[in-house]
């Protein structure tokens, strides 16, 4: 019969044994990490990951860190490789091979074809003194006391103590190269993450409607340009395009508030000075934060010279999956 009050307790059980692990690779750190750490960044050659079982799983993720801070990684499964893949494996490579016991008949097995080559090897495992601990060039030890599971066998503890010891890695990889929010834009373009990187205000205004009107038209002019395109404002610019006020839909309701005669009104009488501007070179972010820093909903866009160029609209963001 199941028994649904041990769900919470069991949940809370299962993350504190994890955290605890987590936190006591504090103590298993020393100086074969900081070498390996060394030969990787001195390497000239890729990092391949491996693994069997649920530590390959683990590896994939490694390999996706690595990749994604600027250390190219290729993922190779123990057991492909001893039927055919261990030529991924090029002269210059190294090889992280991640095991909790350190003895599975595949690890045995490969090890001895990387060491042949020549080709380091840097073990993950939660057994130093397994085949792969003390055959590997540089020992990283990811010992568990127990796992999650009731019964000590799932892998989940110690599957989780592999992952950080990757995370790790990367981290110190990327510390180390001075890896930038640019190199990781580079690295990645698509969806929303690469979009705040990368995405400039030129980007989100190229298809914009551009309203304008001259300080001199008059209050139908504006409501016409305003209604016309749809973003709730329209610029206020000089002959030459340069900038100097604007009008939203907001001060027309206030003004109309007071008075419906506004056949002597120009667009000079009812538009605000110094509106809040972003520069058109700067980034999709950046124009997130002015919005959200002064509660309005959209923001005019000028180039260097404070010529008007367009207007960036919440919308916008939220279109591009920055907001």
């Amino acid at each position: 019969m199941k028994n649904f009050n041990t769900i919470l307790t069991t949940a809370k059980a299962t993350i504190l044994t994890e955290s605890n692990a987590i936190a006591n690779l504090i103590n298993l750190i020393d100086k074969n990490f900081e070498n390996a750490v060394k030969f990787i960044i001195n390497s000239s050659g890729r990092v391949i990951v491996t693994g069997i079982g649920k530590s390959a799983n683990i590896a994939t993720k490694i390999v996706a860190t690595f990749n994604s801070t600027g250390t190219p990684a290729i993922f190779m499964h123990a057991a492909d490789a001893i039927h055919g893949d261990l030529g991924i494996v090029q002269k210059n490579d190294l090889v992280i091979c991640i095991s909790k016991s350190g003895n599975t008949p595949e690890i045995k097995v490969l090890v001895p074809l990387i060491k042949n080559s020549n080709n380091k090897i840097i073990a993950i495992t939660g057994n130093i003194d397994s085949y792969l601990g003390k055959n590997a060039d540089f020992t990283l030890n990811t010992f568990v006391e127990k796992e999650a599971c009731p019964n000590n066998l799932a892998p989940t503890t110690s599957t989780t103590a592999q992952l950080v010891m990757g995370d790790a890695l990367a981290v110190c990889l990327l510390a180390l190269k001075g890896f930038s929010d640019k190199d990781f834009a580079k690295y990645h373009p698509g969806g929303a993450l690469g979009k705040r990187l990368y995405l400039r205000v030129d980007d989100l205004i190229k298809n914009n409607s551009k309203p304008k009107v001259a300080e001199s038209d008059s209050i139908a002019d504006v409501i016409v340009e305003i209604t016309k395109n749809r973003l709730g404002v329209t610029a206020v610019v000089d002959k030459n395009d340069v900038l100097i006020g604007i009008i939203t839909d907001g001060d027309l309701r206030r003004m109309l508030s007071k008075t419906t005669e506004i056949s002597n009104f120009t667009a000079k009488d009812i538009m605000s000075n110094n509106p809040k501007t972003i520069v058109n070179t700067a980034m999709a972010i950046d124009a997130l934060d002015t919005l959200e820093t002064n509660n309005i909903s959209q923001i005019l866009v000028t180039n260097k010279n404070n010529n008007y160029v367009g207007v960036v609209h919440l919308h916008d963001l939220l279109k591009e999956g920055i907001f």
